[in-house]
């Protein structure tokens, strides 16, 4: 069964999706946004089952972002795991000032083997110091802009190593995503210390959350019919999560000592506080905890 083959008459809106070690089954997509610092939910949205998620990045950012503005707070790191990792997500948070701690797919690497890539003349250079310059661009099977690196024919042609390098070509060329640079600083945020770090927030606030929403708060099976419904079942899940945060909340009151003194007391205690006196008959006391005898 497929969505191109296959869907629910009582539920139209609903997807068949398919995940490694589970059955298929029409679903909703629950995408959420936590905050780091306090573990709340900052946005929640249902979307089509049958999309990638890397799809629903330009979507949700723009509205995580202006809600987070309407209560004066600024989204500067984004975290997420490898189903988010796009090229286009990566230069579209770059350009909002936000930066992407999105891991790449496994096979990617910032230059095939035994190549190097110099990011001042845009080229790959090959084990026998030939360049491999950028050529043009060209769009890819599956739609995507492409960039197409070769090197000159005479230089493969006259190589010593080009039966190792390229035997049946006649010369080499390599096809890069047209975001390539935004993904070698991906690349290199990943293997970062502070993409570690990252990671390891992540699993720790993203994780638990989403996994409280599915066996608490009722997100497992949602009964309802339509994209909007589900939507409206999956906010009130994020608002029943918050106000239980909110709930277990307590603030924590800060210790004051105050001493009362009067103004006709004679005493040490009078000499050490007669620049005060002089200055004003009476001091405001926020928390009285202490009261010296007259």
């Amino acid at each position: 069964m497929s969505n191109k083959t296959h869907y629910s008459p009582t539920d139209p809106e609903a997807r068949i999706s398919v995940k490694p070690g589970k059955a298929r089954a029409l679903n909703y997509l629950c995408s959420v946004a936590v905050d780091t610092a306090a573990g709340l939910i900052s946005h929640i949205q249902a979307d089509f089952a049958d999309r990638r998620d890397s799809t629903h990045v330009p979507d949700l950012v723009p509205r995580l972002q202006t809600r987070l503005v309407a209560n004066e707070l600024t989204l500067r790191d984004f975290v997420a795991d490898t189903g988010y990792s796009n090229g286009f997500n990566y230069a579209f948070l770059e350009q909002r000032s936000v930066t992407p701690w999105i891991p790449v797919f496994g096979a990617y690497k910032p230059a095939p083997e035994g190549f190097t890539y110099e990011a001042e003349v845009d080229a790959f250079r090959c084990p026998a110091g030939k360049l491999l310059p950028f050529r043009n661009y060209a769009t890819s099977k599956d739609g995507n802009w492409a960039k197409n690196y070769r090197a000159a024919y005479q230089d493969c042609q006259q190589c010593p190593l080009k039966m190792s390098c390229t035997p049946a070509a006649p010369q080499q060329k390599f096809v890069r995503s047209a975001f390539a640079a935004a993904y070698r600083r991906a690349w290199h945020r990943q293997h970062s210390r502070a993409g570690q770090q990252m990671r390891r927030v992540r699993q720790r606030t993203v994780e638990p959350v989403f996994g409280s929403l599915l066996h608490h708060y009722g997100l497992r099976r949602v009964g309802t019919k339509g994209r909007a419904a589900a939507h409206k079942a999956m906010l009130l899940s994020a608002i029943a999560y918050n106000l239980k945060k909110l709930l277990k909340y307590q603030s924590k009151p800060t210790a004051r000592v105050a001493i009362a003194l009067y103004p006709m007391q004679q005493g040490s205690y009078s000499s050490l506080f007669s620049a005060w006196l002089t200055t004003s008959n009476s001091l405001q006391v926020n928390s009285l905890t202490e009261c010296l005898p007259i």
